[in-house]
C-alpha cells in the first residue's frame, strides 16, 4: 500500500513486546556482535534443560521453529518418503517437505481441530516416517486434550515420529499440554521464543526430544544460525516469569475484546488457546476474503485460513489497546462494504 498499517494484527506476534530484561540483554550483547555466537548454544541449552527438568542432551536450539522444521525434514524426508500433515495447517512445514522431494499426505480438520487419530491412520496407510501436528493449532487457535494426545502415542506406527509443534503452548490451558517423557523416541516437541516471549524478530526456537534424535540435528543444522544477540535475549526472557505472566494476561484481555467487537457484526470467535482469535464469518470463503480485503484497505493487517471449510474465517492477532481501537473503528465499515460487494 506504500504506507504502514494502522494496526498489525495478522502475524500472531506479541505486540506486547519482549521482556525488558531481554531487551537489556540484547542491547548489551550488541556491543559484542562482532563475535560469532556460541555454535553450541551452551548457556541457553543448559537453562532450557533446567527449565524443563531434562538434560542438555534433550535440547537443540535453532532459528525459530521454522528453522528446526527444516532441519527435521532434512533428516527424515527424501524422494519417495511419506510425510503426513493436516490440510490447511502451518504451510512452512509443507514447503520443507516439498523441497526435499518427499510425498505429503494431507488430512482434513475435524470440527475446526487437527484430527490426530486421522493423521496417525494416514501415516499407517502411507508408511509415513513423520507426522506434523500443532497443539494449539495455527490457524484456528483450537487445541487437543493432553490425555488424548498421550493415548494416541500408543497407536503410532513403528518407525514414525510425531512432530508436536507447541509454538503457542504458553497460552494453552494445562489440560492441553501432554506429559511426555523427553526420552520418548516417538515424539519431538518444538517450542519458540517468537510468541509469548515476544521475540519473533530474533529467531530463536528449540526442540525437546530423545538424545539420539537431538544429536542427529548436529549433523545438518546451521551451527551459527542463532546469533549472539538472540541467544542473550532468549536466556534473559526465559528467566523473566513475571513478564510472561503479564503477556498472558494482556493476551487474554485482547482475545476477549476481539470476540466482543466481532459479535455484533455476526462474526463468532472460536475458542482460542493462542495469541490470536479466529473469527467465523458465518458464510463462505468469498465473504471472508471480502472482509479481509476491506480491513486491509482500511489499514488493518489481518490474515485468514487458506483451506475450506476453515477459509470461512479470518484471524486476528491479540493486539494492544490502540491496535484494537483501530480495528474497532473500521470493522463496521469493512463488514458493510463486504456485504454490499464494494
Amino acid at each position: 500500500m506504500g504506507r504502514l498499517f494502522d494496526a498489525r494484527l495478522g502475524a500472531n506476534e506479541s505486540a506486547f513486546g519482549p521482556s525488558p530484561r531481554a531487551v537489556a540483554a540484547m542491547q548489551a550483547a550488541a556491543a559484542d556482535a562482532w563475535k560469532y555466537g556460541d555454535p553450541t548454544n551452551h548457556d541457553l541449552k543448559t537453562a532450557l534443560a533446567a527449565h524443563h527438568g531434562v538434560t542438555p542432551a534433550h535440547i537443540t536450539v535453532g532459528e525459530g521453529i521454522d528453522g528446526l522444521l527444516g532441519t527435521l525434514v532434512r533428516l527424515l524426508a527424501e524422494p519417495g518418503a511419506s510425510v503426513v500433515t493436516s490440510d490447511g495447517a502451518y504451510p512452512t512445514f509443507n514447503y520443507h517437505v516439498a523441497g526435499f522431494g518427499a510425498s505429503l499426505t494431507k488430512v482434513p480438520y475435524r470440527d475446526d481441530c487437527e484430527d490426530l487419530p486421522a493423521l496417525i491412520s494416514a501415516a499407517r496407510d502411507s508408511g509415513a516416517r513423520l507426522i506434523y501436528f500443532a497443539n494449539p493449532d495455527n490457524p484456528m487457535g483450537t487445541w487437543a486434550r493432553a490425555a488424548d494426545i498421550e493415548a494416541a502415542l500408543d497407536t503410532l506406527p513403528s518407525g514414525c515420529l510425531l512432530c508436536l509443534d507447541e509454538a503457542y503452548v504458553e497460552f494453552a490451558p494445562s489440560d492441553a499440554v501432554p506429559q511426555i517423557a523427553a526420552d520418548d523416541p516417538r515424539v519431538i516437541r518444538m517450542r519458540t521464543f517468537s510468541k509469548a516471549h515476544g521475540m519473533a524478530g530474533a529467531r530463536v526456537g528449540y526442540a525437546i526430544g530423545a538424545p539420539g534424535l537431538i544429536t542427529s540435528f548436529d549433523k545438518v543444522r546451521n551451527h551459527f544460525g542463532v546469533s549472539r544477540v538472540a541467544q542473550a535475549g532468549a536466556l534473559a526472557a526465559l528467566g523473566d516469569a513475571d513478564w510472561l505472566d503479564h503477556v498472558r494476561a494482556a493476551t487474554a484481555e485482547a482475545r476477549a475484546r476481539i470476540a466482543a467487537l466481532a459479535a455484533p457484526h455476526g462474526l463468532v470467535a472460536l475458542p482460542s488457546a493462542t495469541n490470536f482469535v479466529t473469527l467465523d464469518c458465518g458464510r463462505d470463503e468469498a465473504y471472508a476474503k471480502a472482509i479481509l480485503a476491506q480491513l486491509v484497505a482500511r489499514g488493518i493487517f489481518v490474515r485468514m485460513p487458506f483451506v475450506a471449510p476453515q477459509s470461512r474465517c479470518i484471524r486476528v492477532s491479540a493486539g494492544r489497546p490502540a491496535d484494537l481501537d483501530a480495528f474497532a473503528r473500521v470493522l463496521p465499515e469493512a463488514i458493510a462494504a463486504a456485504q454490499s460487494g464494494a
